[in-house]
């Protein structure tokens, strides 16, 4: 297993992070312990969570249930120190959390406390912020979000003060490093600009979108990843499976997860099933799984920290950890970025 560094901590992780975001909907405990020990075995040093997991749905009923089902892990097998621990902090507009509240200085130490709690532990490794305040272009957003009402003044100062929070945060020993997720470019600079400023948490990760149907990426933040040692965490990889071909000719198999989300996120187009269709032929004419093949090719991005990937069951863990033994000819990749060029942003 490849490993990574994690921005400028001195940490490195796993090529591949192992997702948790279905463990207690389509995911059982017992499974998701599985998952971990399994996980551990073939080298992954890398697990990412969020306080509002599980989705599929996402209810007031089972929030924190993900971060409880590896805290319940931590407990029994006392193995905490053998993997770096991700999570994340919801903020405005997700309501089953404080009511949707936006991420502030009073936000933050009360959801590290509860994060702490239910994840057994006395310290998170790398602590995001799920989503911006003022919004973002993820989620299929890009098509229609408008910043012009930004007010930039508020916007600076909300990030001065979530700083110094998180800087009280390291002090106590509750967090170790920061991330974000769901950022722009512009954004992510400014955190970076005020934290070398003053001494506090610098943004290590970017947690984004990003897959052979999601490139967004590409460009702005691309440049920025490189030149500033922010590396991405790529979610959903495998575009929430499309990209396996499960979903192929109108395909919707029993508790998958377009069975749950039928638009799947807004990534059910017109225009998907044909470019999917595409790289399910440069697959199937080199011999490649194609599983193997979206995730490879993460590996191949200069950008590229980790790709978390979930797996609801045991065998589709088993399927993603065979993509580390691949490496993607210069054939295929030049295939691939034809495709891409016929099939830009799918969704």
């Amino acid at each position: 297993m490849k490993m990574n560094p994690l921005g400028r901590t001195g940490l490195t992780v796993s090529e591949l992070c192992l997702g948790s975001m279905t463990w207690g909907t389509q995911t059982t405990e017992a499974e998701g312990h599985a998952q971990i020990d399994r996980a551990l075995a073939a080298g992954i040093n890398f697990i990412d969570t969020a306080e509002m997991y599980p989705v599929n749905p996402v209810s007031p009923e089972t929030l924190g249930r993900t971060e409880e089902i590896i805290g319940t892990w931590n407990a029994t097998s006392g193995r905490r120190g053998d993997y770096i621990l991700a999570t994340k902090h919801s903020g405005a507009g997700m309501q089953a959390a404080r009511d949707g509240a936006p991420i502030s200085s009073a936000t933050i130490p009360l959801a590290i406390e509860s994060s702490l709690k239910r994840l057994q532990t006395d310290v998170i490794d790398l602590y995001q912020f799920h989503w911006p305040n003022r919004g973002s272009y993820m989620f299929r957003q890009n098509w229609t979000y408008d910043p012009s009402s930004q007010d930039r003044a508020s916007t600076l100062a909300n990030m001065e003060e979530c700083l110094e929070a998180l800087q009280r945060e390291v002090d106590r020993g509750t967090i170790r490093y920061f991330g974000l997720s769901n950022e722009s470019a512009w954004g992510t600079a400014q955190w970076l600009r005020l934290s070398e400023g003053r001494g506090w948490p610098r943004v290590a990760t970017m947690q984004n979108e990003y897959s052979l149907l999601c490139r967004l990426y590409d460009t702005d933040l691309a440049e920025l990843s490189v030149n500033e040692d922010v590396g991405l965490i790529a979610f959903s990889p495998l575009a929430a499976g499309l990209l396996t071909g499960k979903y192929q000719d109108g395909a919707v198999p029993e508790g998958s997860r377009m069975s749950l989300v039928p638009e799947m996120g807004g990534r059910k187009t017109l225009r998907v099933f044909g470019a999917v269709g595409a790289y399910l032929e440069i697959a199937q004419q080199h011999g490649l799984d194609p599983v193997h093949m979206a995730l490879a090719w993460c590996r191949t991005r200069p950008f590229m920290c980790s790709a978390i990937f979930g797996a609801t069951r045991m065998a589709h863990l088993e399927r993603a950890l065979g993509s580390v033994e691949v490496t993607l000819s210069d054939e295929v990749l030049a295939e691939i970025d034809q495709a891409h060029r016929a099939h830009p942003m799918p969704y």
